[in-house]
């Protein structure tokens, strides 16, 4: 859908659509902007705005303030807008690289257009590379490829945006994540929701598994967002 074609104001009143997104497999994303912010919904469901960002900072820095020096690789899946990386970019050594994996081709556009002012220089970082790409594939294809995996690419540990990520939550999905870490790596999960039998999953995987709860800041008073901390020992 070209952006001549999206109409100016959305008919349900709950802001003014910027720009429609195809996910490949099936369904949309929507790009809205409420005055100065933006938020991007699939469907009715809000999956981020930018006015509300602390806990996607922290899915970066939790997991980097434990690893020090030792996280030389990460991944991320889910560009978003921008805030995980920026985060990931302030706290990595020097020496360190970012993969960023997004499977919507138009989210990266954005990145590049109405984003940019939320992005900055993030994905002009000679650090960053960025892949139009299915997370999981990145995951099974480089075994003891990261030091770090950061997963936000649903709302929460399961398959929303697109069915194909019940792949990433399931046993075997979770086993596949632990291979592709480094000793001693983390795979972080955001996630708007609590789900104690998502973490007994990583419990069986092989993880050592820490469940943080984090606000969402900005002006977002619902229930604190949930990150899970799973490290992989040996």
């Amino acid at each position: 859908m070209n952006t001549a074609e999206v109409p100016t104001v959305d008919r349900s009143g709950w802001g003014v659509l910027v720009d429609v997104a195809d996910i490949p497999g099936g369904g949309h994303l929507h790009l809205v902007r409420h005055g100065v912010d933006y938020e991007i919904l699939y469907g009715d469901e809000q999956l981020m705005g930018s006015w509300a960002f602390q806990s996607e900072e922290a899915l970066a820095t939790l997991v980097l303030d434990r690893l020090g020096t030792r996280a030389q690789r990460v991944l991320i899946g889910g560009l978003g807008m921008g805030f995980t990386l920026r985060a990931a970019r302030t706290a990595l050594p020097p020496a360190a690289t970012i993969v960023v994996a997004e499977l919507v081709p138009k989210v990266a556009e954005w990145a590049a257009g109405p984003l940019a002012h939320i992005l900055g220089a993030s994905l002009r970082d000679p650090r960053v590379t960025l892949e139009i790409k299915d997370v999981h594939d990145m995951i099974v294809e480089q075994p003891g490829g990261f030091d770090a995996i950061l997963l936000d690419v649903d709302n929460g540990p399961e398959g929303l945006v697109n069915l194909a990520n019940e792949r990433l939550y399931c046993n075997w999905g979770l086993r596949a994540a632990r291979s592709a870490l480094r000793p001693d790596g983390v795979l972080a999960v955001w996630s708007a929701y609590p789900d104690d039998d998502f973490t007994a999953r990583l419990a069986k995987a092989g993880f050592e598994v820490e469940v943080a709860r984090v606000e969402a800041g900005g002006n977002d008073q619902g229930q604190p967002h949930t990150i899970w901390l799973a490290t992989r020992l040996g």
